[in-house]
């Protein structure tokens, strides 16, 4: 594996992998972005980080079946990897931690 640590985009890809199981396509991976965040996410971006990722060892691709609708092409469909879990569940915990050490008087008066 080339690396474990995942940057905050990187981590918002693999979220999306993850909550797709196994029909995760780059498209859909910037839909889904782009409707929980508000942010716009262009489509190159997105397709280098999952080249990254695939470099980590941190998801795995297969190709799909050609479809007429999409003129003969095959969709790259990704899951996350087991590192790709570990990946996650490590800085899911870090930020669990970070949330946890601050006090509640930090957050009061917002609501």
């Amino acid at each position: 594996m080339k690396g474990t640590n995942i940057g905050e985009f990187e981590e918002l890809v693999l979220l999306t992998i993850a909550s797709q199981i196994d029909q995760a396509y780059s498209v859909m991976i910037c839909d889904e972005i782009e409707r929980v965040t508000g942010r716009k996410v262009k489509l190159g971006v997105v397709h280098s980080v999952l080249n990254r990722l695939e470099e980590k060892d941190l998801i795995n691709s297969r190709l799909g079946e050609a479809t007429k609708v999409r003129g003969g092409r095959r969709k790259r469909f990704f899951e996350v990897s087991l590192a790709g879990k570990a990946a996650l569940l490590k800085v899911k915990e870090q930020r669990d931690q970070l949330w946890g050490n601050i006090p509640g008087i930090v957050f009061e008066g917002i609501s």
